[in-house]
């Protein structure tokens, strides 16, 4: 197999883990690039390429986290991961916590632990790797890497809360929410609705908001039942897709751009938590993104009609 097999074979699982760290999809995508130019420069071939590349792209992001966390204490408003609507790589042996790791709730957990001790829960606790890989990974002894990994997790489990855990029941409770939000169903929405749900978003200072979130079942309810008759009746549409391992939907304009994406957090038969990312930039690797002041604008004047 030459370099570049290898490395197409493996390139799954190098942006599955840069994702994890980043919490960026381009970010990821240029840290598995500059992967791939360091592994095609090097004249000798590793013992274990899985564990040779694997360590490169945690050490390309670990330093890329360490300056995007200044820009992210700069940012306008609430920060969130980029949506991610599809995870490249697949292992059945761990699709627990692949699926739980990729949740916009668990990189938000993340954010919270230094860049070494996320790049050794990512690759430690995620993707099962021996602490000898990983200590080689984060330039770190074993010992060192057992502490960063007992800290990581004392964070991660003090924060975390189990979502629906059953997917069918996860996804009839979306379809119920969905369904409801694109009839502009009040009491439809009510019912599905935490009394405590907060509905919150990320612009960037870049897209229309809703100050810092709303909160509690009713005005939640109100808000998305004004919205959503007239986003149709403009040619919005409400597409229902599983976000960041979530249920999600992405929202289009009349030309199909990408207004924004929406992803559910459910427990106990009701949505907690809607997370929505209208930031332009952090959409752009799902298609053409609308202008969303055109579409708010427009949706406002249907609704005054």
């Amino acid at each position: 197999m030459t370099k570049a097999e290898e490395f197409e074979h493996l390139r799954p699982l190098l942006f599955s883990i840069a994702y994890r760290i980043l919490g960026g999809v381009g970010e990821a995508e240029d840290a598995v690039q500059e992967t791939w130019l360091r592994y095609e420069a090097s004249a000798s071939r590793p013992t274990s390429v899985k564990a040779f590349l694997s360590a490169t792209v945690s050490r390309i992001a670990i330093d890329v986290l360490r300056s995007a966390r200044v820009r992210r204490e700069e940012y306008v408003g609430q920060w969130f991961p980029e949506p991610l609507l599809a995870d490249p790589y697949e292992d059945p042996e761990r699709s627990a916590e692949l699926a739980d790791s990729v949740s916009m709730a668990a990189l938000l957990l993340l954010e919270r632990l230094s860049p070494l001790e996320r790049a050794v829960f990512v690759l430690r606790e995620v993707f099962g790797f021996a602490f000898g890989d990983v200590a080689s990974a984060v330039g770190r002894s074993e010992a060192a890497c057992r502490q960063l990994a007992v800290r990581a997790r004392r964070h991660m489990d003090a924060g975390r809360v189990r979502f629906a855990a059953d997917r069918r029941e996860r996804d009839r409770l979306a379809q119920r929410f969905f369904g409801a939000f694109r009839e502009g169903d009040l009491d439809g929405l009510r019912e599905l609705l935490a009394a405590d749900v907060k509905l919150v978003g990320d612009s960037g200072g870049k897209a229309p908001l809703w100050g810092e979130g709303v909160f509690g079942a009713e005005p939640v309810a109100r808000l998305l039942a004004a919205f959503a008759g007239p986003f149709a009746r403009i040619g919005g549409v409400v597409e229902p897709r599983e976000v960041n391992g979530q249920p999600g939907a992405l929202f289009r304009d009349r030309d199909s751009r990408v207004v924004n994406t929406m992803t559910l957090d459910l427990l106990g038969g009701r949505v907690q938590t809607i997370r929505a990312v209208l930031n332009p930039d952090k959409l752009a690797h799902l298609g053409p993104v609308a202008d969303a002041w055109t579409v708010v604008r427009e949706t406002n004047r249907a609704r005054r009609r």
